[in-house]
C-alpha cells in the first residue's frame, strides 16, 4: 500500500515526525484509491445471465446466492430416434440431450440447492428433478479430482481439476422441455452456513490486506466480483456507509459509530484552505437487491422525502437480503445523505499530527459523531475535514408485494399400466399401449423400455402425456351394452387429487369421449363429480363399449381405472405384441430410482368382430327368418347413414342351430323350415383373424 513506503521513506528522513507526515500523505493517497473512479464492480442483472466467453469472471459466493455461472465445457448435442404409429402413420421423432459444466464459485461452496431453467425450476427445494438428467457438484477445494465424464471425453490425465472452482457437471439432460437446446440455468448455491458478516466477506476478499474492525450487518448472500478486489469490497461497503482507515500495513474497514478522539474546536488557527466540495441535493434513495422472499430475483425498497426530492439516489447492492433488511439499509443510506452535506473544517496545531483519514472523533462540547474525511499540514497546523456520521435512521417501512415464484411441485413416484386397446379394422396383431403417470403432481413423463431382465431392455422412447389412472373403489353392476346405464355409478379414487375428470353430453360421448377402462370394461361417462380429495362419482354410463363384453358379469372394487385419453397413450411398436405371449415394460421416471414395470398378455379380442346384435327369430312367409345386423371392430365412423364398412376381408358368419346343423351365409340373413320344437340359434361373424362371440336366441312354436 501507499501508506506503508512513504511512511518508511519519512521515518528515513526527518525521524518521528517525518513519519507521521508521510503517514497521512500515503493516507490521503489511500483514500483516493478507495474513493476514486467509478468502479466495474457486480451488478444484480449480471448473475442473472449465463456466459460461456473465454475469460468471465467467476465470482466469490457467500452465503446462499443464486448466480448463473459459466459455462466451462460441454458436449455436442446427442441424437436418439424412435418411431410410432402404424403403417402410412408412422412417425419418426428424435429426442436430444447435452452434457455441460458450469462454473459456480471462485471460492469453495457447501452446496447446491434449487435450479431454475429459462426461469422455471429444473431441480426443486426437496433435490428433485423436474427434467431427466444426471447431475453431479464439486465443491472447489483443493483435493477434487477431475470429472469422470470430462475425462471420458478429452481423455485420461487430460481433463482439468478446475481446483478452487466450484462446479457442476449435468450429464444427458434431456432437452425436450427447452426446445432442443441448452436452456439458460441459474443455481442456488450455498457457499457458508447461514448469514455472513460485511466484515467477514471484506476480510476474506482482501486477503489479509483488509481488516474489519467490526462484524457489519449480516448479509444472506454475497456474490463478488470485479476487476479488482476493491471493486467487489466497495461494491459491498458503500452502500452500508464504510469507509477505510489505515492499519499497520493494511487496511481497516470501519462501518458506523465506534471508538472515537475526542478533539477541540476552538475556531480557526489561521486560513482554512478551500477545499472544493460537491453541491449536495437532497434526494429520495432506492435500493435494488436480491430478494430471498422472490427467488433472489432483484427487489426494491424505496425512502421518499416528504414533499418530494430533486432526485433520486439509486444504488444497486449484490447481496441477498429479505425486505425488512433492504429496507433498513435504504433507511441508513437515506439518513447518511441528509447528513452528507454537513461537512466541517477544523484547524488543530501540530500536536494532532497523528490524526488520521478514517479516525472517528467527537469535538468537545457537542453532540455527535464525526468521521475524519481528509487531513492537510502545513505551517505546523493540521487541517481535518470532517463528515458527520449517521447513527440513526430514516423510516423506511419494507414493501413485500405479492412474489410470483416458479412452481415446485413434486413429481413423485411414477406408475406404469399396459392396456390392450380395441383394434382398428385391418388390425393383424394385439394394440397395446403403455399409460404412465405419477403419485403427485409434478410428474410430467419417464422413458420406456421393453424386455426383460433375462434377454436386455431395449428403449422405445419417452411416455405420453400424464394419464389419468386410478383404483374402482364402488364398482358399478352389470348392465346392458345396448341402452345408457342409469342405475349404476362408478367412484374411482385416482393418483392424486391435481388429476381432473369432466363431464361431456352426449354429442362428445357418440364421438368416444370420455372412454375410460375400468377392469376388462370399456365404459363412457357422460357425469363426473368430485365427491372428496382425489376421488370422483362416475354416472349416466355407457357401458360395454368397443367390443368389450364385461357389462353383464359386473366388477369388483379394487379394479383398475384407466382414463383412455389418445393423448395419454403411448402405443407399443416393438416387440409386436402377440396373442397369449407376456409382454413387459418398464418406465424410468426422472430420479434414477423411481422404476416400475407392468406385464400384459394380450386376449386378442378387439382382433375379431364384435358379436352380432338385434337378432330375431321369427316366422315370416311360412319360413323361420333369422336376421341380425353385424358390427365392426374398431371405430369407425357412420357415413352415408345406412352402413358402416365391413372392415373384414369378407363378410361371412356361422349359425349353429340347436339340432346341430351348422350354416355358413354371406349377408346376415337366414330362411329355414319352421321347426316342430324349440330351436336355440347361435350366430357369429367369421372375422379375418377369427370368429366373433356368439349372439344367441331361441325360437319357440307357438302352441295351440
Amino acid at each position: 500500500m501507499a501508506t506503508v513506503v512513504l511512511t518508511v521513506v519519512g521515518g528515513a528522513i526527518a525521524g518521528p515526525i517525518g513519519a507521521a507526515v508521510g503517514a497521512m500523505a500515503g493516507r490521503a493517497i489511500d483514500d483516493q484509491l478507495f474513493a476514486g473512479p467509478p468502479r466495474e464492480g457486480p451488478r444484480l442483472r449480471e448473475l442473472q445471465v449465463q456466459l460461456s466467453s473465454y475469460g468471465a469472471a467467476i465470482p466469490k459466493l457467500f452465503g446462499s446466492m443464486r448466480v448463473a455461472g459459466t459455462v466451462i465445457w460441454a458436449t455436442d448435442l446427442r441424437e436418439a430416434a424412435t418411431t410410432s404409429g402404424k403403417g402410412s402413420s408412422r412417425v419418426r421423432q428424435y429426442s436430444y440431450s447435452a452434457s455441460f459444466a458450469v462454473a459456480l464459485s471462485a471460492r469453495p461452496i457447501r452446496g447446491i440447492g434449487r435450479i431454475w431453467a429459462e426461469g422455471k425450476l429444473l431441480r426443486g427445494a426437496a433435490g428433485d428433478w423436474k427434467t431427466r438428467t444426471g447431475f453431479r457438484w464439486y465443491p472447489g477445494d483443493e483435493a477434487q479430482a477431475p470429472d469422470p465424464l470430462i475425462e471420458s471425453i478429452v481423455g485420461i490425465g487430460r481433463a482439468p481439476a478446475h481446483r478452487g472452482i466450484a462446479y457442476a457437471v449435468f450429464e444427458d439432460l434431456a432437452l425436450a422441455d427447452f426446445g432442443n437446446r441448452i436452456p439458460s440455468l441459474t443455481f442456488e448455491v450455498i457457499a457458508d452456513d447461514g448469514a455472513v458478516p460485511v466484515g467477514r466477506i471484506a476480510e476474506v476478499l482482501g486477503d489479509g490486506a483488509i481488516r474489519a474492525e467490526n462484524a457489519g450487518p449480516a448479509l444472506i448472500g454475497y456474490a463478488a466480483s470485479g476487476a479488482r478486489v476493491r471493486d467487489a469490497v466497495a461494491a459491498l461497503v458503500d452502500p452500508l456507509g464504510g469507509w477505510y482507515a489505515p492499519d499497520g500495513e493494511g487496511t481497516l474497514l470501519r462501518i458506523g459509530a465506534g471508538a472515537a478522539r475526542t478533539i477541540v474546536d476552538d475556531g480557526p488557527v489561521g486560513e482554512a484552505p478551500e477545499w472544493r466540495r460537491a453541491p449536495m441535493v437532497p434526494s429520495d434513495v432506492a435500493i435494488a437487491y436480491h430478494d430471498i422472499a422472490r427467488d433472489y430475483q432483484a427487489g426494491v425498497q424505496q425512502v421518499l422525502r416528504p414533499g418530494g426530492a430533486r432526485r433520486m439516489l439509486r444504488v444497486e447492492l449484490p447481496a441477498v437480503l429479505d425486505a425488512a433488511g433492504a429496507a433498513a439499509i435504504a433507511g441508513e443510506l437515506a439518513a447518511r445523505a441528509v447528513l452528507a452535506g454537513e461537512v466541517r473544517t477544523v484547524v488543530l496545531d501540530w500536536r494532532s499530527i497523528d490524526i488520521a483519514a478514517g479516525d472517528r472523533v467527537t469535538i468537545a462540547g457537542e453532540a455527535g459523531l464525526w468521521r475524519v474525511r481528509r487531513t492537510r499540514i502545513e505551517a505546523m497546523r493540521v487541517t481535518i475535514e470532517l463528515v458527520r456520521i449517521a447513527t440513526t435512521t430514516l423510516p423506511a417501512p419494507a414493501a413485500v408485494g405479492q412474489a410470483r415464484l416458479a412452481a415446485d411441485v413434486v413429481a413423485g413416484r411414477t406408475q406404469l399400466m399396459l392396456v390392450e386397446l380395441p383394434a382398428e379394422a385391418g388390425d393383424s396383431v394385439p394394440s397395446v399401449a403403455a399409460v404412465a403417470a405419477g403419485t403427485r403432481e409434478g410428474w410430467r413423463r419417464a422413458m420406456l423400455l421393453t424386455g426383460d431382465d433375462a434377454g436386455g431392455w431395449t428403449e422405445i422412447g419417452e411416455s405420453a402425456a400424464p394419464a389419468v389412472v386410478g383404483t374402482v373403489m364402488l364398482p358399478p353392476g352389470a348392465a346392458s351394452a345396448l341402452i345408457e346405464d342409469r342405475r349404476n355409478i362408478i367412484e374411482v379414487t385416482l393418483l392424486h387429487d391435481a388429476m381432473t375428470l369432466a363431464g361431456i353430453d352426449g354429442i362428445g360421448l357418440d364421438r368416444g369421449g370420455n372412454a375410460a377402462q375400468v377392469g376388462d370394461e370399456i365404459v363412457q361417462f357422460a357425469h363426473a363429480e368430485r365427491i372428496g380429495p382425489a376421488r370422483w362419482r362416475l354416472s349416466e354410463l355407457w357401458r360395454g363399449r368397443r367390443g368389450t363384453a364385461a357389462a353383464m358379469t359386473g366388477h369388483e372394487a379394487g379394479e383398475a381405472f384407466v382414463l383412455l385419453d389418445p393423448a395419454t397413450l403411448r402405443r407399443i411398436e416393438e416387440p409386436v405384441p402377440a396373442v397369449g405371449q407376456t409382454l413387459t415394460a418398464m418406465a424410468v421416471g426422472i430420479a434414477a430410482d423411481d422404476v416400475a414395470t407392468a406385464t400384459i398378455r394380450p386376449a386378442g379380442q378387439g382382433l375379431v368382430p364384435p358379436a352380432p346384435v338385434h337378432l330375431t327369430v321369427e316366422i315370416r312367409g311360412g319360413m323361420l327368418e333369422v336376421r341380425w345386423i353385424r358390427c365392426v371392430r374398431g371405430t369407425v365412423a357412420w357415413r352415408d347413414g345406412t352402413g358402416v364398412p365391413i372392415g373384414e376381408e369378407r363378410e361371412a358368419y356361422r349359425v349353429t342351430l340347436g339340432d346341430g346343423r351348422i350354416v355358413e351365409v354371406a349377408e346376415p340373413l337366414l330362411r329355414i323350415a319352421p321347426p316342430i320344437a324349440p330351436l336355440t340359434v347361435a350366430v357369429r361373424q367369421i372375422g379375418t383373424n377369427g370368429a366373433s362371440a356368439s349372439a344367441i336366441q331361441t325360437y319357440r312354436p307357438e302352441t295351440k
